[in-house]
């Protein structure tokens, strides 16, 4: 999976960069929407990294309404991730 490494990161970003956001896809990401308006990133990697957001695995300990996925700087409400994978759903069915 690219996960938004193209030629065009590596040259605006630098390839420290383009390999951190691989390696951790959502570094560079605030809330779950920056996701949806990456133009760098294919449908389907979109709901990878908004799958792994909404995952357990990323959970808030003692706070199970709040997902924290490694790379981004602080932890956004469940609901939110939850909305921007139904508004990926929505993007989807319009375009098929």
């Amino acid at each position: 999976m690219r996960l938004a490494t193209s030629e065009h990161v590596i040259r605006e970003q630098g390839l420290a960069a383009a390999l951190e956001r691989w390696l951790r896809p959502a570094v560079g990401f605030a809330h779950p929407r920056d996701v949806l308006k990456d133009p760098d990133l294919a449908t389907d990697e979109k709901r990878a990294v908004l799958s792994s957001w909404a995952s357990d695995a990323s959970a808030v300990q003692d706070q199970p309404t709040m997902r924290w996925l490694l790379g981004t700087p602080e932890p956004v409400p469940f609901r939110e991730v939850r909305e921007a994978l139904e508004r990926l759903d929505r993007i989807e069915r319009f375009d098929a």
